[in-house]
This record gives C-alpha cells, structure tokens and sequence, in this order.
C-alpha cells in the first residue's frame, strides 16, 4: 500500500474514533493550520461566517458581557475574535486548542486583551470549576476522541446558569438536501481541499467524520445525559449544520 494509502486508511480509523484520534486531529490541523480560513470560507461559500454569527447569538452573553467565556476547539480563534470584537463586550474570550500552530495562525484577529488562546487538551482543560461564564465551540466537538468526556468537563468549568454552545456539521434530514451534501462533502470538497491545502487526507477525514458523529436529535441526547438541562438545538441551511444549546 502506498503512504497515501496508508494516510487513507488512518484518516477513516480516525474519523470512525480509532485510538489514534486524538494524536491524528492534533497533527492534521497543525498541518493544515496556513490554509484552514481560506479554506473554511471557499468550501462552505462563505456561509460559516453567518453560522458562527447565530452561534454567538445564542451564547447570551449581553447578561454578563464583563465576564470570561470560552471558545473551546478554537482553531484560528475566528468565533473567539468575533466575540470578543462584539459591540458593549468588555470581558475575556479564551480560547483553548491543542493544535498550537492553529492558535498562532488566529493571532492579531482581536484586542490580546480581550482575546487570550491558551493551549490545552479539551478532554482535561486547565481551568477551574465554575471559571466560565458561557462555552462554545464551532466544527470541533467531533473531533474530540470521547465526546462524553469533552461534554462533562465543559460543564465542569461553566458557572452555574452558564450556557454551552456547539455549532457542527449535522445530517440534513431531507434526503433530496442529503444526498446532494453527501456527493459535496465526499466527492467535491476532498478534491478542493486537497488542491488548495496540500494535505493528502485532512479533507477526507472531515466528511467522514461528520458521517460518524451523532445526529442533531442524539447529540441532544448526549448533552442530558452529562447533566445540561434546558437543551434545545435548530438546524440552518437545510440541515448541512446545527447549533445545540444546553445549560449548566
């Protein structure tokens, strides 16, 4: 087999939650860390910058706009820029990733004062109980290597009352809108992103990872099951995303 090959096939192990996931998201989003805005924007046309939009619009955080949130999985600090440049916002974002060469990329997008990226591992995040006035993460809770976990220490550092926002790729649920997604997302997006990346197999790994993740209604599930009450979640743009919401 060649080393693409090989590269294939530990992409699909990874997506399907091998034991090398987490070693696997580490490395991918390093590497592909230079293109990964440009390449955000050109493979959804530009609609991400919207999703993220509503996702920060549910956060709440006009209730406590002095206070410090998380932006979890933050990449390229892109949600975490965004709020912390919102308008009557005067706390802190963090926004915490293990993948340090993405957390570099984001640097200078908002006030450092406002804006501060800490690396750290989202299964076992340096911060303490109740620190967190609200949470969110964009596109990044399924690539956790155990989601459960990911969930309960994310409620762990939320303050009482706090809100979780999950914005991530779901399964449309019409099957005219699914297929067409599907023939992108496996066949049309692989071949962009490979192109303009120079990676081999991060944007097979995407796809499929999205294949293997929960779908809207057992991702809601799974947050109750950790302990956030008053979940709720709406699907955009005909399904192809969602955004969760749950409480602490």
């Amino acid at each position: 087999m060649t080393s693409t090959g090989l590269d294939a096939v530990e992409a699909r192990a990874a997506a399907s939650g091998g034991a090398g996931k987490r070693a696997y998201v580490r490395r991918i989003f390093s590497e592909i860390a230079p293109r990964y805005d440009l390449l955000n924007h050109v493979l959804s046309l530009n609609i991400d910058r919207g999703w993220r939009r509503a996702a920060i619009d549910e956060l709440g955080w006009r209730q406590r706009p002095d206070g410090t949130w998380l932006d979890l999985c933050a990449g390229t600090l892109d949600v975490g820029a965004m709020l912390a440049r919102s308008t009557g916002f005067r706390g802190t974002v963090i926004g915490a990733d293990f993948a340090e060469p993405m957390l570099r990329k984001g640097a200078g997008k908002a006030d450092p004062a406002r804006l501060r990226p800490v690396a750290a591992d989202a299964l076992t995040l340096p911060f303490r109980d109740d620190s967190m006035a609200g949470a969110i993460v964009a596109f990044g809770v399924r690539n956790l290597a155990s989601l459960d976990d990911g969930l309960r220490e994310v409620r762990r550092v939320l303050a009482p009352g706090g809100r979780f926002v999950i914005l991530e790729f779901s399964t449309p649920p019409r099957a005219l809108v699914r297929g067409a997604y599907r023939f992108y997302s496996h066949h049309v997006l692989p071949s962009i992103g490979r192109m303009l990346s120079g990676h081999p197999t991060a944007y097979q790994y995407l796809p499929e990872s999205v294949d293997n993740f929960p779908n809207a209604e057992k991702l809601a599930d799974r947050m109750r099951s950790v302990g956030f009450t008053n979940v709720c979640w709406r699907h955009l743009t005909f399904g192809v995303a969602a955004i969760h919401v749950g409480e602490r």
